[in-house]
C-alpha cells in the first residue's frame, strides 16, 4: 500500500471492488466483447453499490468521497482486460455526469444526476465531430434558440455510450460567429426526436457502444441549457484535466496489468530447461518495464492528490496522459512478444489489451495536440484558467 496517498479504508474499498469485479463482471466480458454491447443489469449493480457516486455530492446520492476512491475505480476495471467495458463505465461518471454537476442547475441534477449515480440512466458526452476531432473550437453543430426553445443541428462522433446511453451532454455552437466563445452545452433526452445513433466497428474497445450520432432539427427546452449560454468552451477546457487524467491512471493501470501478468507467464513457462524467470534477457526486460509502470503511476498519484486539493493541473493532467499511455502502449508492445506464440493467440490476454490500448494516444485529445498544448505553456507561458 502507497501510504502517502491510500488509507486503510482506501485498500479496503479496493478490495470490495475487486471481489464484486470479478464476481460480476469477469464472468460476462467475453460475450460483451463479441456482442458489443454491455448489459444493462450491471450498471443497476454499480448504483446499487455506490460506485457512480463516488466524487458526487451527498445531496443528490453520491459519497463525496476523495479522488484516490477514483483512482482505484479506474485502476481495478482497466485489470478485467476490457477498455471497452471500462470506457462505458468510466466515461458516463467522469465526463457525463461531470458536466451534469457541475453546470447543471437543481432540477437538470435531480432529474439526471441523481438516476445516473442510481445506475438508472446512462450519459454520453458529445463533444467530438467528424470534421472536428481534437479542434473543439471548430465545431459545427449549432443550437439557435427559437422562442422558449433550442432547435440542434449537427453530428458528433466517437462518442463512448452513444447507442445505448439515455441521455446525451452536448456541445453546440449558440452564436458561431464568436468561435469557441459562442458555445454552450445542453443536456438531452434520448427519445427527443431528430436524434440518431450509427454504431462504429472499431479496433479495439469492442464491448463499448461508440458512435456517431446526427441531430436534425432536435427541439429541446432552453431551460436544458447547462450552465451560461457561451461558456461551453471553458467548461469544456477545464473538465479536460480531470478526462486527461483519467487516461492517464487507465494506460499505468493496464500497464502494471500487463507486467504483472507477464511475471506470472515466465514463472510457469519453461525453455532449456528452466522458467523463463530466469533468463537475464528477458529479466531485465521486465525490469525496465515495471520501473517505467512506476514512474508513470507515482507521478499520476501525485497530480490526483493535487487536483483533489483544488489545483487546476491541466498542464500536468496533459503530460500525464502523453507519456502515460505512450507507456502503456510499449511495456504492453513488449509484454505480449515475452508471451511468444502466445502472446499472438486470442484465449490470451495481451492480444486483447493491445488493441485496447491503442486508443490511450488518440482519445481525449491526440499525443500531436497535447505536446502543442504543452508547448504553449511551458515556451509560451501561456496560462489556463478554470471557468468556474
Amino acid at each position: 500500500m502507497n501510504s502517502m496517498y491510500f488509507t486503510e479504508e482506501h485498500e479496503s474499498f479496493r478490495q470490495s471492488f475487486k471481489d464484486f469485479l470479478q464476481k460480476e463482471v469477469v464472468p460476462h466480458i467475453d460475450k460483451w466483447e463479441k456482442e458489443g454491447t454491455v448489459e444493462r443489469f450491471i450498471w443497476k449493480k454499480f448504483g446499487e453499490m455506490g460506485y457512480f457516486g463516488l466524487n458526487q455530492p451527498e445531496e443528490y446520492g453520491g459519497l463525496g468521497l476523495d479522488l484516490f476512491y477514483t483512482v482505484i475505480f479506474l485502476e481495478e476495471l482497466q485489470k478485467v482486460n476490457s477498455g471497452g467495458f471500462a470506457a462505458n463505465m468510466w466515461a458516463h461518471a467522469y465526463l457525463a455526469m461531470t458536466h451534469v454537476n457541475k453546470e447543471g442547475d437543481d432540477r437538470i441534477k435531480n432529474e439526471y444526476l441523481t438516476p445516473s449515480i442510481e445506475g438508472d440512466k446512462i450519459g454520453c458526452l458529445c463533444i467530438t465531430e467528424p470534421f472536428g476531432g481534437s479542434d473543439v473550437a471548430g465545431m459545427r453543430t449549432t443550437a439557435v434558440k427559437k422562442g422558449d426553445t433550442y432547435v440542434i443541428n449537427g453530428s458528433k462522433t466517437f462518442i463512448t455510450n452513444g447507442v445505448y446511453s439515455d441521455y446525451l451532454v452536448v456541445a453546440a455552437k449558440t452564436n458561431p460567429e464568436d468561435k469557441h466563445k459562442g458555445m454552450s452545452i445542453f443536456i438531452i433526452d434520448r427519445d427527443t426526436p431528430g436524434i440518431s445513433s450509427t454504431k462504429l466497428d472499431k479496433l479495439g474497445w469492442r464491448a463499448s457502444d461508440t458512435a456517431e450520432i446526427a441531430f436534425d432539427n432536435v427541439v429541446i427546452p432552453a431551460e436544458n441549457l447547462m450552465g451560461e449560454e457561451g461558456k461551453g468552451f471553458p467548461y469544456i477546457m477545464q473538465h479536460f484535466a480531470l478526462e486527461r487524467l483519467v487516461m492517464g491512471i487507465n494506460a499505468h493501470a493496464r500497464a502494471e496489468y500487463a507486467v504483472d501478468y507477464v511475471i506470472q507467464y515466465m514463472s510457469e513457462r519453461q525453455a532449456f530447461g528452466k522458467t523463463l524467470d530466469k533468463f537475464q534477457a528477458l529479466r531485465h526486460k521486465v525490469a525496465e518495464m515495471a520501473s517505467r509502470v512506476d514512474m508513470c503511476k507515482e507521478y499520476n498519484y501525485s497530480i490526483a492528490k493535487r487536483l483533489n486539493d483544488g489545483v487546476y493541473v491541466v498542464k500536468e493532467a496533459s503530460m500525464s496522459k502523453l507519456l502515460s499511455t505512450k507507456m502503456a502502449d510499449e511495456v504492453i508492445y513488449e509484454a505480449l512478444q515475452l508471451l511468444g506464440g502466445y502472446g499472438y493467440m486470442e484465449e490470451y490476454p495481451m492480444a486483447r489489451l493491445l488493441r485496447d490500448s491503442r486508443l490511450g494516444p488518440i482519445g481525449g485529445g491526440t499525443s500531436e495536440i497535447l505536446k502543442e498544448i504543452i508547448a504553449k505553456m511551458v515556451i509560451d507561458k501561456k496560462e489556463y484558467k478554470p471557468a468556474t
